[in-house]
């Protein structure tokens, strides 16, 4: 098989996958996909955020509770097909400000569009002022959020360093300000 012709077979599974994205409410049926995928995703940041899974090979996992249970808040799973492909936390869906707090695309749904599509449904499912935070050291996801901001508040949006709560050894998140329209 030539470089050309895989190339081409990559574009054209791309183009499904991408085609055949959902975002849907994640439910209570959905939480132990929804905490696997969390291993996943708390792996992944570990790279930047620094930490080990306890024991029992598992990472903290509060915010999947808070998101499944938690006043304000929304768990959404991203497919594509009938496959997992992801899945994004929002609260503050019951104050002014909505925060994107965790949002995840396993690693070979990346590069194909998924996370785009997936993140500007979830925005524009919730209309108004957002908030995105990031790792500095993360290029890779502070090249894709500052792409969504310009997206969706075309030169409309800001970027500011905040100290992680909690954890003074850890460097400033960056944070993005925008509101999605209606």
């Amino acid at each position: 098989m030539t470089d050309d012709m895989t190339d081409n077979m990559t574009d054209s599974v791309n183009e499904t996958l991408t085609a055949d994205v959902r975002v849907r409410p994640a439910t209570s049926a959905d939480r132990p996909a929804v905490e696997r995928l969390w291993l996943m995703f708390r792996h992944d940041m570990s790279e930047f955020q620094g930490g080990l899974p306890a024991a029992d090979g598992t990472f903290r996992s509060e915010r999947v509770e808070s998101a499944f249970t938690g006043d304000g808040w929304a768990p959404y799973l991203l497919t594509c097909g009938d496959r997992l492909a992801g899945f994004a936390f929002v609260r503050g869906l019951d104050g002014p400000v909505r925060v994107l707090n965790s949002f995840f695309v396993v690693r070979g749904a990346r590069r194909a569009g998924i996370g785009l599509r997936a993140v500007r449904e979830v925005l524009h499912r919730h209309p108004g002022c957002w908030e995105v935070a990031f790792q500095r050291d993360n290029a890779g996801g502070a090249a894709f959020w500052r792409r969504v901001a310009e997206e969706v508040a075309p030169g409309e949006w800001s970027c500011a360093e905040r100290a992680v709560p909690g954890r003074p050894s850890l460097p400033a998140d960056l944070w993005l300000s925008f509101t999605v329209r209606g």
